[in-house]
């Protein structure tokens, strides 16, 4: 076997160093490869054939609560961010500025869009005369550039591909329903669609998005306890409005300012989910994400080849035609052994097996990536035994992960107890916070995990602040995160 042919085996146990491991899956499934550009990545095909499976989806969910989508530019005036101050302080470390153009020094300093509520605020104050004209509901899929100082592969680049929702209304009433609205979108589209169980809650004031009034999270478990927050939504008031001077005429025809939005969910998404569902094997894909669902693998001696090629053929024609997606692996140059170890290592949810036996018998083998699980079905019931078993992987995965996330989540009433918990073992823990900044800031000080967020339903409700002991006004997610 050729030396290229080994990569399969090529991956460091997640037990050993889950950094390594996570680099060495997201290179041998050739999902990415760095850029000559510091902190920028390539999507190849298969990564970025992940996005566009998210995209497609998210997007399907987004038109149906109302939103368009539209495209802002990529260079925003640097007078836009000295409007909202909070906003150009929590942005200006990461912010890269254009200075020249066409061998000439511009008037004026162009950032590259690390967010765009400047670009969109100045757009809908031209757009918005009249509460007629609410509420604006427009969405953007677009890249950001985020100056990073530590970078990681999808999940901290220092250009990323993301989506952003800006939207206006009447009322505050209107806009906190729409950001709950679409914090609920991000949650389902995580658990149901990548299979990952999500922690809803509210940012702590120190961790909110800068300018908002509220910020919203949901938050997941890594595999290395770490967490990822996994999308956000913000209640930005009328903050922005009132520095891009939108205003509408009212129904008693009085000048308000409007009440605005924004929300976003990028390409970590895609970290995420490999660091969540992915194993020393490699990628564990959920169906519904996977860019090929099933791979096919005829099997057997040369003298059956070719009858068994074309049994393969037919059958790939009808799960095709049934709109699932499935590839042909009929190559002779390699054993199916090493086929099944690539296609594990590549995440591919279901495996089907086909041989001169299972063609006298009228039947397949279908092998579960993720269980291991083998099934005999007859091939005149395949569409459905695939759709069955595809619908159970998926489940099983949430499940798992769920599970794993339940065995990895502690409850402590003092930071000594969160201290002594971190060292020893990896995860969440739940505490009671006072909502004292000096409180959470000790605790990061003294343990390097952050506030995920305050859960709207957490497991128990804690009465004591873990630093201080006085009344906890909250419980709080703490964890390390990337």
């Amino acid at each position: 076997m050729s030396k290229d042919k080994q990569f399969v085996t090529e991956i460091t146990p997640q037990g050993e160093d889950f950094s390594r491991w996570y680099i060495d899956v997201i290179k041998k499934a050739e999902l990415m490869d760095y850029s000559p550009v510091r902190g920028c990545i390539v999507f190849r095909p298969e990564g970025y054939e992940l996005w566009e499976n998210i995209q497609r989806d998210l997007d399907r969910r987004f038109k149906e609560t109302g939103h368009r989508n539209a495209y802002f530019p990529l260079f925003i005036p640097e007078s836009f961010f000295q409007k909202e101050k909070e906003h150009v302080e929590g942005f200006n470390p990461e912010l890269p500025w254009v200075t020249e153009a066409a061998g000439e020094k511009l008037e004026e300093r162009l950032a590259i869009r690390p967010t765009s509520e400047t670009m969109f605020g100045h757009m809908y104050a031209k757009w918005i005369q009249s509460y007629r004209d609410l509420p604006l509901l427009i969405n953007q899929w677009a890249n950001v550039v985020r100056w990073e100082k530590r970078t990681l592969p999808f999940l901290r680049t220092s250009e990323f591909l993301w989506q952003e929702g800006h939207t206006a209304h009447e009322t505050e009433d209107e806009a906190r329903e729409e950001t709950m609205r679409m914090l609920t979108v991000y949650r389902e589209f995580v658990e149901e669609f990548l299979a990952i169980p999500v922690i809803e809650g509210e940012k702590t004031p120190s961790e909110r998005f800068a300018g908002a009034v509220n910020t919203y999270s949901i938050e997941a478990m890594m595999k290395d306890g770490k967490a990822v927050q996994a999308g956000t939504s913000h209640y930005l008031g009328t903050k922005f409005a009132v520095a891009f001077d939108i205003k509408y005429l009212d129904r008693e025809n009085t000048l308000q300012f409007a009440h605005t939005t924004s929300w976003g969910v990028s390409t970590r998404l895609i970290g995420a989910m490999i660091m969540v569902h992915g194993d020393d094997r490699g990628l564990a894909l959920p169906p519904k994400v996977a860019p090929t669902q099933v791979i096919m693998i005829p099997i057997g001696p040369a003298k059956t080849r070719d009858q068994v090629v074309g049994r393969v053929d037919e059958l790939y024609a009808e799960l095709k035609k049934a709109g699932v997606r499935v590839k042909v692996d009929d190559r002779s140059d390699v054993s199916p052994g090493w086929k099944f170890n690539e296609y594990e290592m590549r995440g591919v949810p279901l495996r089907l097996e086909l041989g001169p036996r299972d063609m006298e018998n009228g039947q397949v083998v279908l092998v579960s990536r993720i269980s291991g699980e083998k099934r005999i079905v007859r091939q005149d019931n395949l569409i459905a035994e695939v759709e069955t078993m595809l619908a159970d992987i998926q489940r099983d995965m949430f499940e798992k992960a769920k599970k794993f996330r339940e065995d990895n989540f502690y409850d402590v009433e003092t930071l000594d107890e969160m201290k002594a918990s971190m060292e020893e073992k990896r995860g969440f823990v739940l505490a009671g916070w006072c909502g004292s900044a000096a409180c959470e800031k000790q605790v990061k000080e003294e343990t390097g995990a952050t506030s995920r967020n305050i859960p709207f339903e957490p497991e128990k409700k804690k009465s004591k602040c873990l630093v201080c002991g006085d009344h906890a006004e909250h419980t709080v997610v703490f964890a390390r995160a990337y």
